[in-house]
C-alpha cells in the first residue's frame, strides 16, 4: 500500500508546486523508493487539450494518449517515470464521470451531491495504482480557498481519514514575502494560508516556503509555533538559477528528511544523489555556447514550448554546451526578410502549433535553414512546413499547402500536400475521424511505432530502425507526393509500420535537416537527453566552430 503525500499551495499561484513535487519524487527515488506523481486540477475543462497555450502553457501528452497539464512533464523529467492517463484529472473529468454514472442509473435514483458523490469519485481516482509504488505524490492545482478547489481539498481530507494512521501527510507551499521598506520577511501570509487550510480540516505536516531571501531561525520558529508544525519541517524553497538544482537544494534544506520523518520512516536510507550532481556539473561547467532560434507562434509565453526548451537544455548537457534558445515570432517573417533575424544563430527549430497564423513565416524559416545549410529541426507542424517549402521551391508545386489552412481541396489553385488525417491504426483497430468531429481528444495521440530507413541519419542517431514516439496532431503529410519530393532530395526516412503515414523527413545533402511528425521533446530528460536533441545541438556546435 502506497504512502500518500498531498502537495497544496497557498497565498498566490505559480509558486512552483509542480517543481517541488517533482524534486521530492527525485529525492525519494535517490533513497531507493519507487514513486508516482499525480496532478488534480480544479478547472472545469475535461483536459487541457482544447485550451489555448496562452492560457495554460503547453499540453503534455502521455504514452497512452492523455492530454495533460505541463506539470506532468516536470514529473517525468525529474523521475523518469512515464506518466499515464490516470495521473491527471480535472474537475471537468470528475463531474463528467459523475454525470455519466447518474445518467446510467448507477446511483439508483439518489440525489447527486458534491459530498459524497463527487468526493468519492476523486477518492476512487486517487486509489488507482495504489499497490504499485512506495509513494504516491499528489499535487492539488490552484491555491487553498479557491472555490473550485474545495471538492478536492475535502476529498483528500476524507482520503487521509479513510487510510490507516501514518499513511498520508500534507505538504503546503506558501510565499514568504520580503518587504524592502521595513527590511523584513513577513510570515503573516503563511499563517493565514495555513489557517485557511486548517479551517477545512487539513493540518500541514511539512511547510515549504518560497522566499527570495534566507529565512532566519527566528522566522522559522515563529512559523512553526503559529502553524503547529515542527521547526525541522519548515523548509526553505529559495529561488534557483536552474530548476535542475531543485533536488540538491531541497535535500540540503531537509525536505526529503522532513517527509520521511513525518511518515516515521527511521532510519531513513541514505540518498544517492550522483545523478543530480552530474546533471548540475554538466550545466554549470559548459565548455561552449550555441544560439538556437525557435521560430514559433506562441512565443509570448515560453511555457507554451516548455518541453522543447528543456529538451534543448538536455541536448546541451549531452554536449557540455550551453544552449541559448531565443524565441522569434513567425509572423515577423511574413512581413520581413528572415535573414537579418536569423543571422548569427547556429541552429533553427520550428515547433508544433495549430492554425494558419505564422505558417508562412515558418515556411520561410525552413527555406532559410535549407539554403544556408543551418541545422534545422521541424517538429509536427514544423515538419509539415518544411515539406511544403520543399514542394513549393524544389518540386515546383507553387500552390502546395495544407488542408488545415485551406479546405478547398478540389481547387486548381491549391495542392494539399498535408491533409486531414481521416483514419489510422491504433493497436489492433482502425481509428476514424472527420473534419467536423469534436476537437477534444480526437487527434492522433500518444505513443506510436515508426520504422526508420536503414542507413538514414535518423537511424544512425537513434541507433535502431524501430522507435516509439508520442504524437499530437490531426494532419499528416500526404504520402502520394513522396516520389516527387524524394526526387528533390527530401528523404522519407521514417514511416508508420503500415507504410501509410510519414513520420520523419530529412535532406541528405544538408549538414543536419530533419523534420519529425511526433514530439520528441516529451521524452527527453536531463539525465537521458533525447538522441535527436543531443545530435541537433552537436550539429549546432559544429557550426559554431566553423564561424
Amino acid at each position: 500500500m502506497a504512502r500518500y503525500v498531498f502537495i497544496t499551495g497557498g497565498v498566490v499561484s505559480s509558486l512552483g508546486k509542480g517543481l517541488a513535487s517533482a524534486a521530492l519524487g527525485a529525492l525519494l527515488q535517490a533513497r531507493g523508493f519507487s514513486v508516482r506523481l499525480r496532478k488534480l486540477d480544479p478547472y472545469l475543462n475535461v483536459d487541457p487539450g482544447t485550451m489555448s497555450p496562452f492560457e495554460h502553457g503547453e499540453v503534455f501528452v502521455t504514452d497512452d494518449g492523455a492530454e495533460t497539464d505541463l506539470d506532468l512533464g516536470h514529473y517525468e523529467r525529474f523521475t523518469g517515470v512515464s506518466a499515464r492517463r490516470t495521473d491527471s484529472v480535472s474537475s471537468g473529468r470528475i463531474y463528467s464521470n459523475v454525470l455519466e454514472k447518474e445518467r446510467r442509473g448507477d446511483y439508483l435514483g439518489k440525489t447527486i451531491q458534491v459530498i459524497p458523490h463527487v468526493t468519492n469519485e476523486i477518492k476512487d481516482f486517487l486509489r488507482i495504482g495504489d499497490d504499485e509504488v512506495d509513494f504516491m505524490l499528489c499535487e492539488i492545482g490552484g491555491t487553498v480557498g479557491d472555490i473550485e478547489g474545495l471538492p478536492f481539498f475535502e476529498a483528500i481530507r476524507q482520503f487521509a481519514q479513510d487510510r490507516p494512521r501514518g499513511q498520508c501527510i500534507f505538504m503546503h507551499l506558501t510565499l514568504l514575502p520580503y518587504v524592502a521598506a521595513s527590511g523584513e520577511l513577513k510570515t503573516k501570509p503563511t499563517q493565514h494560508s495555513v489557517k485557511e487550510l486548517r479551517s477545512i480540516g487539513i493540518a500541514p505536516d511539512v511547510l515549504l516556503l518560497r522566499s527570495e531571501h534566507p529565512i532566519p531561525d527566528r522566522e522559522r520558529e515563529k512559523i512553526a509555533l503559529f502553524c503547529n508544525v515542527r521547526k525541522e519541517a519548515v523548509i526553505a524553497a529559495p529561488d534557483l538559477k536552474t530548476i535542475y538544482d531543485a533536488p540538491l537544494v531541497y535535500h540540503r534544506e531537509g525536505l526529503d528528511q522532513a517527509v520521511l520523518d513525518a511518515f516515521g520512516i527511521s532510519p531513513a536510507p541514505r540518498p544517492n544523489l550522483a545523478r543530480w550532481e552530474d546533471v548540475m556539473d554538466r550545466l554549470t561547467n559548459a565548455e561552449g555556447e550555441v544560439r538556437v532560434a525557435i521560430v514559433g507562434k506562441y512565443t509570448q509565453l515560453e511555457d507554451a514550448y516548455k518541453s522543447i526548451a528543456e529538451a534543448l537544455t538536455h541536448g546541451g548537457m549531452a554536449n557540455r554546451t550551453r544552449v541559448k534558445a531565443e524565441w522569434i515570432d513567425a509572423e515577423i517573417f511574413e512581413r520581413e526578410d528572415p535573414g537579418p533575424w536569423l543571422e548569427g544563430f547556429q541552429a533553427i527549430l520550428v515547433p508544433g502549433g495549430f492554425g494558419e497564423r505564422g505558417t508562412e513565416g515558418k515556411i520561410k524559416a525552413a527555406r532559410y535553414a535549407r539554403e544556408k545549410k543551418i541545422p534545422y529541426l521541424g517538429i509536427c507542424l514544423g515538419m509539415q512546413m518544411a515539406v511544403i517549402e520543399t514542394a513549393r521551391t524544389l518540386a515546383h508545386m507553387d500552390n502546395a499547402g495544407s488542408e488545415e489552412f485551406d479546405h478547398e481541396t478540389g481547387s486548381k489553385r491549391f495542392t494539399p500536400v498535408v491533409y486531414h488525417l481521416k483514419e489510422w491504426v491504433q493497436g489492433n483497430h482502425v481509428v476514424e475521424r472527420k473534419v467536423g468531429d469534436a476537437k477534444g481528444g480526437t487527434m492522433r495521440l500518444g505513443a506510436y511505432t515508426a520504422n526508420l530507413l536503414p542507413g538514414s541519419r535518423v537511424a544512425q542517431i537513434y541507433g535502431t530502425t524501430v522507435i516509439e514516439e508520442r504524437h499530437r496532431h490531426r494532419y499528416e503529410v500526404d504520402i502520394k507526393y513522396r516520389d516527387r519530393l524524394e526526387a528533390c532530395g527530401l528523404t522519407f526516412s521514417g514511416m508508420s509500420p503500415d507504410g501509410r503515414l510519414p513520420e520523419i523527413v530529412e535532406i541528405k545533402d544538408h549538414p543536419w535537416f530533419i523534420g519529425v511528425q511526433y514530439h520528441p521533446e516529451l521524452k527527453s530528460k536531463p539525465f537521458a537527453p533525447h538522441p535527436l536533441f543531443a545530435d541537433f545541438v552537436r550539429a549546432a556546435v559544429g557550426v559554431s566552430r566553423l564561424v
